[in-house]
């Protein structure tokens, strides 16, 4: 900022100089400790955490479900979790591998489901689905499963249902309320604003693009939405009814006349709950620890039972580093988010740097087939052919390559599936939506009403086409919607290759239609229907391989980010970064606030990054 001449100008500089100054050397305070106390902690060097015999093994998943967490740089993470901005993550296969050790583990006693901090599941029902079954087999052991909650969501019961016994708060309550899709419409807004969104599709349910066409959900978007909604609360519902020793419609007439149960009850929904075989039993959080004392004893500080969380029995139990065994390998690649243009980190799909997790599986002599798990709702034309593109070179050079749907696996998604070996997808994957849409905003209605004007020369008819400020001319929206069905006839000739069918029968079944799992393979969509262990199984019988191991294909973290996340999970262990959490707390949270609105906006834009401005997303996401 230039120091102005007035003097209101320099009054208002001499304010902006010293916010600046302040927040700068607040940042550089901030920075420091943590420095030190990371430091310190990686120096001390904690001891791993203890296994006592007896334990009870705590799951106590917080925030959503998900295939792979979103990356985060170290020290940011710990500012972000302090300041509670942080939408925290948990990796499934951190609880399945937890699960799994326990099983066998004799110092686990009893396995202990705790909700509260659960958000829910990124992509769907599947990754409940996967612990479910993890905690059936976990059962086979002979040991006890017990879920406890102050209150349970739809989602969190479905996972506690699991469990030999069911707990709840007597002031807590429970209620289903089935699936549901809504969106919000912008249409009338946009005419009030005078921006013009112009859009181009192929494709009768493709209706990603309809909030900015519409005001209501339109009927097509509606029979789509209502059949795939549908399979999967089924699917719920059954597995809810079967693991409390119901009939599913004894679980609807419950759901059904939940409003005259409660009167009955005078409002008290943890009665209904017992009342109605949803929980066993009631207790306060003193009587749940005064219960597993009973059950798994003291723990050393005598003040609670003897338990330890999955984290930290991960870090007991799961080998530290992974050495190659020599057997040939199922290599797994997890493609979980947006698929954007570029690279990315964890947590968003790039096309450039996914490409090249599966380049380097390629190039490995000793993977012998490659598992795709996908859990995207699509994005970037150009991003996904980038993908498959590149598996389409493993396939040519030998590689089997089988695609494994997780909880979504959508309109890009799919597009990265469609000429794999095999597709394998969940019941309840959420997937199809074989379309394509263009979306430009232009903002010269707006302008003009303010006196602004947008003129100028080019050499050809072409040179301004993508003027937001100008408008769209007829020849340029011909030009864009010729483009798009191009785009969607390169869809169905790719499904149709890949899948054996001709393109007029895979056209039947897309127009961007969102199908469900189930009804997926019914049509022809999917070859199997499985989870991931499934699908690996299945890549090594195709791979003629009996004798392998399973290895994620990861990206290659610099020696910075390594170093900084040795250090963060050593001074995690060692309790200091609840001190810099402590001391973060403290920063301006309007500041922050500001900060994090203005990140999402960058984030919506630059995600939308396709070269061609061509799209294949579901938007089906169930909020």
């Amino acid at each position: 900022m230039t120091k102005p001449n007035s003097l209101i100008g320099r009054f208002f500089y001499r304010i902006w100089k010293t916010v600046d100054v302040a927040g700068r050397l607040l940042i550089g305070l901030i920075a420091i400790t943590i420095l030190v106390f990371l430091v310190r902690g990686c120096v001390s060097g904690p001891d791993l955490p203890k296994v006592n015999q007896g334990s009870a093994l705590v799951l106590n998943p917080t925030g959503t479900l998900v295939e792979q967490t979103t990356y985060m740089d170290p020290i940011e993470e710990i500012i972000a979790d302090a300041q509670g901005t942080k939408n925290p993550e948990t990796s499934v296969y951190d609880l399945l591998d937890a699960i799994e050790y326990a099983k066998n583990d004799d110092n686990i006693s009893v396995l202990v489901l705790q909700t509260n901090n659960l958000a829910g599941a990124y992509g769907g029902i599947s990754k409940y689905q996967d612990l479910r079954k993890a905690i059936d087999d976990f059962k086979t052991s002979g040991k006890k499963v017990i879920a406890i909650g102050d209150n349970y969501s739809q989602g969190q019961y479905y996972l506690a249902s699991s469990a030999d016994e069911v707990l709840m708060n007597p002031r807590g309550a429970l209620m289903f309320e089935g699936m549901a899709r809504t969106g919000t419409y912008y249409k009338s807004a946009l005419d009030k604003l005078g921006v013009n969104v112009h859009v181009f599709r192929v494709g009768t349910f493709k209706s990603a693009v309809e909030p900015f066409l519409r005001d209501s959900m339109s009927e097509a978007a509606k029979e789509a939405n209502i059949e795939w909604l549908g399979d999967l609360w089924g699917h719920m519902r059954d597995d809810i009814a079967g693991s409390r020793d119901m009939t599913s419609a004894e679980m609807d007439s419950f759901i059904e006349n939940f409003l005259p149960l409660m009167k009955a009850q005078k409002g008290d929904a943890a009665a209904v709950a017992v009342n109605n075989g949803f929980v066993d039993k009631l207790v306060t959080r003193a009587e749940f620890r005064d219960y597993m004392i009973d059950l798994v004893g003291f723990n050393d500080e005598e003040d609670s039972y003897q338990a330890i969380g999955y984290k930290n029995y991960l870090k007991a139990r799961r080998p530290l580093v992974e050495l190659p065994s020599g057997k040939d390998q199922i290599a797994v690649i997890i493609a979980k988010g947006e698929i954007v243009d570029g690279s990315r980190k964890e947590g968003t799909i790039g096309g450039d740097s996914t490409a090249k997790l599966i380049r380097k599986a390629r190039l490995d002599d000793s993977v012998k087939a490659i598992v795709m798990r996908v859990d995207s709702p699509g994005g970037s034309a150009f991003a996904s052919e980038v993908i498959r593109s590149e598996i389409v070179q493993a396939q040519k050079e030998g590689k089997i390559v089988v695609t494994s749907m997780a909880g979504m696996a959508a309109s890009g998604g799919y597009w990265i599936s469609a000429t794999s070996d095999e597709i394998w997808a969940h019941p309840t994957t959420i997937t199809g939506s074989i379309g394509i849409f263009g979306m430009i905003p232009t903002f010269e209605q707006p302008l003009n009403e303010l006196g602004v004007y947008r003129d100028g020369v080019g050499t050809t008819k072409w040179s301004r086409s993508f003027d937001v400020m100008s408008g769209l001319s007829e020849d340029v929206k011909a030009l864009i919607q010729e483009s798009i069905e191009h785009g969607y006839d390169e869809f169905l000739t790719l499904v149709a290759n890949g899948r054996d069918m001709t393109v007029e029968e895979v056209d039947k079944i897309a127009q961007g239609r969102v199908w469900s799992g189930e009804d997926a393979h019914r049509l022809g969509l999917v070859d199997k229907l499985g989870d991931l262990d499934d699908a690996v199984e299945s890549a090594a019988k195709l791979a003629n391989v009996s004798d392998y191991e399973v290895r994620f294909i990861k990206r290659d973290i610099n020696p910075t980010e390594q170093m900084l996340r040795d250090i963060l999970n050593n001074a995690e262990a060692s309790g200091d970064v609840a001190k810099v959490q402590a001391l973060t707390a403290q920063s301006n949270p309007l500041v922050h606030a500001i900060s994090s609105q203005v990140r999402e906006a960058y984030k919506l834009v630059t995600d939308y990054n396709d070269p061609n401005h061509a799209y294949l997303h579901c938007m089906c996401e169930i909020k």
